[in-house]
């Protein structure tokens, strides 16, 4: 006897779950394929603004990831979905970040350059990750289930993946959360670093709008003091230049250029802080030390990296100084960095770790053939042991000017800031000045016989003034480095009247 054929309804239950087999298999195929062709196809390399970058579309839970290689990364939760938008940074272009740097034009649209490369990369990447998804679908049903009609199902499964997350990211986009990102890695510290940005960009609008009255007045103060003799007659005078502290303003840049020209110097002394956080992006604009026609001595400063003093050092002028001497116009100077790395905790030394670095640069002076004329450290701190075994000992790293002669009669003369704190200044209720000082020495002796304190104002301030003091001749009753101030003749304020009597601030 043969057995009864099924029921009618099972043999359709039967049917269904074969349906329901087979389509299953269609999607996880389809899904594996676009998955693989967006990995492997589903990014663009783009320009944003200085920056080269790499945005791909990846899988995750929806939002956008920036990464700032090595200093962390930047997330915002902007919409929901099984793909994360990725913006990895991978180098900054030179050119390009130069001509920022020198077109005010074009720094101003920054902003707006950059958001608007954002937005093209953006479509580009989502066009080229759907084709990939969709050419990855087709093409893996193709290899896989191996029958005509899969790849046409294929092909319509992945349009409708496509256009669900598509769908969902629009349902869900989130525009406030671009206010409110989260930061890994060193970014965390990003807003206590640079303090409030709406207050920076209002105060950098107005230090822009005085520089022109600036500038007016740095010629105004060039010109009247351009027929003053560099003390002893130009014949028997080295002049040299002392800078400090930069932090990147390129005001402060400007300034060097103009004293190199005007008052004729026969080279730069940089105690160090040319940078902010020695990252590579600051440096660029380092190679403006390279355009000056005078030889440029630097000493690495608390925030100026490795990299930051190979950069100086490549320039053709310049001489950087670790625990050795250099001599320029036959002045024999010798320098130390400061052995602390302030972007690195760990490098962040103590008071002893100064001292110490300054009885490194003792050891240096005593096995020279001849005692230097002039010691450049970053940090006062340093100066302490070389006291007695140097002239003059040259500072920075306070941002407050200050000459005060030690008990062993060396005199340490600490720069404020040549570039006025750079655009930490701009945080600041009151503003920074530029300073730097030219000091003449007696060709012969290396001895200091005066030096000229030039100081323009900073933001919203456009008062310069120039104080010459002359340095008095030692005396046998040990009263070395007393002073008597010429300001009263040499000095001129921008309304022409002298300076104040102080040879410090």
């Amino acid at each position: 006897m043969s057995e009864p054929s099924p029921p009618g309804g099972a043999a359709r239950r039967a049917e269904l779950l074969r349906t329901a087999r087979r389509w299953a298999v269609r999607l996880v195929v389809a899904g594996a394929g676009a998955l693989l062709g967006i990995l492997l196809l589903g990014r663009v390399d783009a320009p944003l603004g200085p920056f080269d970058a790499t945005i791909a579309f990846r899988p995750g839970g929806g939002g956008a990831d920036l990464d700032v290689p090595p200093l962390g990364a930047l997330q915002v939760d902007a919409y929901d979905g099984p793909l994360r938008l990725d913006i990895q940074i991978t180098r900054v272009d030179e050119l390009r970040a130069q001509v920022l740097a020198t077109d005010p034009a074009r720094l101003d649209g920054v902003v707006d350059r950059v958001a608007a490369d954002l937005r093209n990369a953006v479509e580009r990447v989502a066009v080229l990750t759907a084709l990939a998804a969709v050419l990855g679908a087709t093409a893996t049903s193709l290899l896989v289930l191996r029958r005509r009609p899969e790849p046409v199902i294929a092909l319509g499964l992945s349009t409708a993946l496509v256009a669900g997350t598509a769908g969902l990211g629009a349902l869900t986009w989130r525009p406030e959360a671009l206010s409110q990102p989260t930061y890994t890695g060193l970014l965390v510290n990003a807003t206590s670093l640079i303090g409030s940005a709406q207050d920076i960009v209002a105060r950098f609008d107005a230090y822009r709008a005085s520089l022109e009255d600036l500038v007016t007045n740095v010629s105004t103060l060039y010109s009247t003091l351009s027929a003053l003799p560099p003390p002893g007659g130009a014949a028997s005078t080295v002049s040299l230049l002392h800078v400090s502290d930069l932090h990147l303003n390129p005001a402060g840049f400007d300034l060097v250029r103009q004293v190199v020209d005007q008052f004729d110097v026969d080279g730069v002394l940089d105690t160090g802080d040319i940078t902010d956080w020695g990252s590579q992006p600051e440096n660029q604009l380092i190679t403006a030390v390279g355009d000056l026609d005078v030889p440029y001595v630097f000493i690495r400063g608390n925030h100026d990296s490795a990299v930051t003093a190979g950069l100086v050092a490549a320039q053709p002028n310049a001489t950087v100084l670790d625990d050795s001497a250099v001599g320029v116009a036959g002045i024999r100077v010798v320098g130390t960095p400061d052995p602390r790395f302030t972007p690195d905790p760990a490098t962040d030394g103590d008071a002893e770790s100064l001292e110490e670095s300054g009885e490194g640069l003792v050891e240096v002076v005593e096995g020279l053939d001849e005692p230097p004329a002039i010691a450049m450290v970053h940090d006062p701190e340093q100066a302490t042991p070389l006291d007695g075994d140097v002239p003059v000992v040259l500072a920075g790293h306070t941002h407050e000017r200050e000459v005060t002669e030690l008990d062993g009669g060396t005199l340490l003369m600490v720069q404020g800031s040549t570039g006025g704190a750079g655009l930490r200044a701009l945080q600041g209720e009151f503003p920074e000045p530029l300073t730097c000082t030219v000091l003449y020495l007696d060709p012969v002796s290396g001895a200091l016989t005066a030096y000229d304190d030039i100081t323009l104002g900073g933001l919203g301030e456009t008062e310069v003034t120039i104080e010459r003091v002359v340095v008095a001749a030692s005396t046998d009753d040990g009263e070395d480095g007393d002073t008597e101030d010429g300001a009263g003749e040499d000095g001129a304020g921008e309304d022409g009247t002298s300076p104040p009597a102080s040879p410090t601030e």
